[in-house]
């Protein structure tokens, strides 16, 4: 353990002090130059159809709407997976799953994480004079190096994993309800089968924990004060900076908060979804009082919405997987139908992303990593490939060139984590094996193997409803193309630097800032990490 506390040593003692901003953002010569900053923000189960400038059912995001209206719309892009761990995997390193080596989500208790031979885009920019925090859902590693102070960020401010995997005193809506986190002596296991009542949700900054449990009633505020003292630090200090924020909504549980007036009787999540717009809205205004002509904002999803949550999960708008939903299970979340990973997506920089201006592209979170590498002037890693493309042409609305072929890895719903087994070719979609996730009526879609695969025209049929009949000439003329395309990918992968992740478990690495107190308390211990300046176990 001797060399965790000397990076912990060494990482402390290079920062400027606790509290924040805990970034040097000292200027030097190499860094004064007019680069462009980043913004990423990453909305968590957010459906395609929440976004009213995509779904004119939708009524809860007037400022995503304004921002679309002065920036750039995606219609037709798409997460790298449908769970979270593996998306975000390939939002940091342009490379799918079967390349970085995070094809499932991590836990709790996961010894590993992103493979420590991956480089992230932080890094990247880090290494080119970038300033670089991270706000958040990191989900990607907590313990030891995996955390994010080790993979690039100068700053960190976020749980861990998703919040819905530990316990707090305000738990918010889910389904099952889960219970406030225990006073004083620990529950059985097998008291709420899907909800955490051994360990309460760790807030970080940087290295320390800082409240354990997190009030989630107040989290919102705290990342958008938080993100606007990064953006305002950076942008005073002239430095560039990337800012990456990875939202808490749309993933249950929705936050209590005080309830809007609504004469049309929605419920919680739309008003979380409002919160979140909202949260947004104030990052937004950050850019444009302090960096707006120089920043580019990039806002979408890490997958589609969580079905099983029934009214407290999202809307897949036109999206609605028809094929599956008649053999049953849900074709959102974890499954490889649209609904599952055709997220919202608005690129915003005034003077250099047109305005008004919905592109038909198909595009990829993976191309986020190359596009900002390249508009950054800094270089991609060596000696590893890349699913992503640089769509700068695209953002700029000098071309609606996407790809031709993106791959949806399996995320759970069926077949082995990460296979390749469902892909795009320009506007066709071919299934080698389908499947449902868990829906809101408990049923699960059957996993069924496609020797001949399904193939779905997506321009004709959004809803996935009816494939194409296997004996037709555009069923005959378009499986050769998707065959090749299938094996070249695989071919490619082969031949790759590829990682494997570290999936052990092991209950000692579970964060936890107070082993003598139920659950893990430690709001008494602020004072005590703040003035000794020890960091608390990870």
């Amino acid at each position: 353990m001797g060399w965790i506390f000397l990076t912990v040593l060494l990482v402390g003692v290079s920062f400027l002090g606790y509290r924040y901003p805990l970034v040097d953002f000292c200027v030097t010569g190499q860094t004064r130059s007019q680069k462009p900053n980043f913004v990423i923000i990453l909305a968590d189960d957010m459906g395609w159809g929440d976004l009213g400038a995509n779904w004119a059912e939708a009524k809860d995001t007037a400022n995503l709407d304004k921002m679309a209206a002065e920036g750039m719309r995606f219609v037709d892009f798409h997460a790298a997976a449908s769970t979270c761990s593996p998306s975000r995997a390939s939002l940091l390193t342009g490379r799918l799953g079967l390349r970085n080596g995070v094809t499932h989500n991590f836990a709790v208790t996961s010894v590993g994480g992103l493979p420590l031979n991956e480089t992230t885009l932080a890094e990247v920019l880090q290494r080119a004079g970038y300033a670089t925090g991270m706000i958040g859902k990191w989900h990607l590693g907590h313990h030891g190096s995996y955390h994010p102070n080790f993979r690039g960020f100068d700053y960190y401010f976020g749980i861990p994993y998703s919040h819905d995997m530990g316990c707090t005193d305000t738990p918010g809506y889910n389904l099952p309800p889960c219970p406030a986190c225990p006073k004083f002596e620990r529950p059985s296991r097998a008291l709420e089968r899907d909800c955490y009542t051994d360990v309460a949700l760790p807030l970080y900054e940087n290295l320390h924990i800082v409240e354990q449990p997190v009030n989630l009633s107040s989290l919102a505020q705290k990342y958008a004060e938080k993100a606007a003292q990064f953006i305002q630090h950076a942008s005073a200090s002239r430095r560039p900076f990337l800012l990456y924020v990875a939202l808490a909504h749309m993933h249950v549980p929705l936050s209590r908060m005080q309830p809007l007036p609504d004469p049309q009787g929605r419920g919680p999540y739309s008003a979380s979804l409002q919160e979140m717009d909202s949260l947004v809205g104030q990052i937004k205004d950050t850019v444009d009082h302090t960096a707006k002509g120089n920043t580019l904002l990039w806002f979408t999803g890490d997958n589609g919405p969580w079905a099983q949550k029934c009214e407290l999960a999202g809307s897949v708008g036109p999206f609605t997987g028809l094929w599956q939903t008649h053999q049953g299970g849900s074709p959102a979340k974890q499954t490889t139908w649209e609904g599952g990973h055709r997220v919202p997506a608005l690129a915003y920089w005034p003077g250099r992303v047109p305005t008004n201006v919905t592109s038909t592209a198909l595009l990829s979170m993976l191309d986020i990593f190359p596009t900002v590498v390249t508009l950054a002037g800094a270089s991609l890693p060596q000696a590893r490939r890349f699913d992503g493309l640089d769509v700068s042409e695209v953002l700029f609305g000098r071309s609606q060139m996407g790809h031709r072929t993106l791959f949806h890895p399996n995320s759970g719903a069926a077949g082995v984590y990460g296979a390749l087994q469902t892909l795009r070719l320009e506007h066709y979609k071919a299934f080698y094996i389908t499947g449902g996730a868990k829906a809101c009526d408990g049923s699960v879609g059957p996993e069924q193997q496609q020797e001949l695969p399904l193939i779905f025209n997506v321009e004709e049929d959004v809803a996935e409803s009816v494939p194409l009949a296997r004996g037709s000439a555009e069923y005959q003329s378009v499986l050769p193309r998707v065959r090749e395309a299938l094996a070249g990918v695989l071919q490619d992968i082969a031949a790759d630097n590829v990682s494997r992740a570290d999936y052990t478990r092991d209950p000692s690495v579970a964060p936890c800032c107070n082993h003598q107190r139920s659950t893990c308390r430690c709001q008494a211990m602020k004072q005590t990490l703040s003035s000794t300046g020890r960091d608390s176990r990870i």
